[in-house]
């Protein structure tokens, strides 16, 4: 049966139905689960009805622990699922608000180089419900900056896993997190990023037209990105970037390639120069990411200076191009560093 939060408003209509209450009681509910709370906090509900559903799975997470960065804010949330699993969430502040930056798998099968998340493998998919949860978690934990309702204003599917991996309960998750009805967050705030599974990319516009897809392309050719990036084997390059054409073309959303600079791998200005040749003429955006060091990978990032002369060469060939801001490098900031450090104190612990 389908977990509680992750439920629309259609379904809990249906259930509630089933349990001889009024059709309105199931916006009722979806508002309070879009809060994260829990039946029983919910008071405009009768208490015969709060006990019933309190007896459903949940299908929630709750804060299992969280790092604050002295340097600028970044917080990285750890949360607990019902089974047990734990899963990452960073919180990222702006000018223009804060993103939250989710997870969507317990783990990750891809297998990129540059990512610790993939070091454990693949547990699970993560539910509609969890995902809607460490938003719904976020916004109870940070006050919401004055004259907004909440706090998170912005959402990156770029945590732990795969996001077209697990399409169906992504698609669905997008659903209820822009929901009027619920947190009401504008699809147009919400990027989601894949390594390039290039069927997904090519339905995402029936099913998610209004995102923004962000593509880890981190090469410019596929010797390069066949060593960063398994995936690659299977869909190369010009098949990736026609499938982003297609979407761009689609939607009339600018694509943005995400490209972890690693230095001496893909951070010559030659790689800049092959980069600007296969994007141009594409709706674009590059996202130059000096590479957190993952130790597990012997992966060194480029230097900021460097990076900032890869972004030049890009731009004086016409390629929309910014440096990211390093955020969180003090608190384990990269994709699944604090979660695996987490699971090995725990085995320590456990010997």
């Amino acid at each position: 049966m389908t977990g509680l939060v992750s439920m629309d408003i259609a379904q809990l209509e249906a259930m509630l139905k089933d349990m001889g209450q009024p059709r309105f009681r199931a916006k009722q509910v979806f508002q309070w689960l879009s809060r994260g709370e829990r039946p029983q906090n919910m008071t405009n509900l009768p208490k015969e009805l709060r006990s019933k559903l309190s007896d459903i799975h949940f299908d929630g997470a709750e804060i299992y622990d969280k790092f604050v960065s002295k340097k600028d804010g970044t917080i990285k949330y750890l949360f607990s699922l019902s089974d047990g699993n734990i899963v990452e969430g960073v919180l990222m502040r702006y000018h223009y608000g804060n993103t939250m930056c989710i997870s969507t798998q317990v783990g990750c099968k891809m297998g990129c180089a540059f990512c610790a998340s993939t070091l454990e493998g693949c547990i699970r998919n993560l539910t509609p419900g969890e995902m809607l949860s460490f938003v719904a978690c976020v916004n109870k934990d940070v006050p919401a900056q004055e004259g907004r309702e909440r706090s998170v204003t912005n959402i990156v599917l770029m945590g732990s896993g795969e996001p077209l991996d697990n399409y169906d309960n992504t698609v669905k998750f997008l659903r209820l997190v822009s929901s009027a009805d619920g947190m009401g967050i504008s699809p147009r705030n919400i990027s989601l990023s894949t390594c390039g599974l290039v069927p997904r990319i090519r339905t995402l516009p029936a099913d998610a037209p209004h995102v923004t897809l962000s593509v880890s392309l981190h090469a410019s050719n596929d010797d390069i990105r066949n060593k960063l990036m398994p995936i690659n084997k299977l869909y190369p390059i010009a098949e990736v970037l026609a499938a982003a054409r297609g979407y761009a073309d689609a939607t009339g959303r600018r694509v943005v390639f995400e490209y972890a600079l690693v230095k001496g791998l893909n951070d010559g200005l030659e790689n800049a120069g092959e980069l600007a040749s296969i994007l141009r003429g594409m709706k674009c955006h590059v996202n130059l990411i000096p590479l957190n060091p993952v130790k597990e990978r012997n992966l060194l990032g480029t230097s900021r200076p460097e990076a900032e002369r890869f972004m030049k060469w890009l731009e004086d060939r016409k390629i929309s191009a910014t440096v990211r801001r390093e955020m969180g490098t003090d608190i384990d900031g990269a994709c699944g560093q604090l979660r695996r450090r987490v699971l090995q104190q725990q085995k320590e612990v456990q010997q």
